[in-house]
């Protein structure tokens, strides 16, 4: 399972596409940032707990958007 909005985000922050992908992933299963910036590199590609917060932050904002829109 792809989380939405991965393409507009890894494009937004000039990431790749997969490591957005695994980090809204574990994001989405109830890890915290830390979590997942110390011990989920392999899979996030190495992102820091900056850019995790502002994939998770941007992507709850394109939730709230689209949930506006229905």
């Amino acid at each position: 399972m792809t989380p939405a909005h991965v393409q507009p985000i890894a494009k937004e922050f000039s990431l790749p596409p997969q490591a957005v992908a695994a980090a809204l992933r574990l994001l989405l299963e109830g890890n915290t940032v830390p979590f997942v910036a110390r011990y989920r590199k392999e899979a996030t590609g190495s992102l820091d707990e900056v850019a995790l917060r502002k994939i998770e932050a941007r992507h709850g904002e394109l939730d709230a958007l689209g949930s506006r829109r229905e």
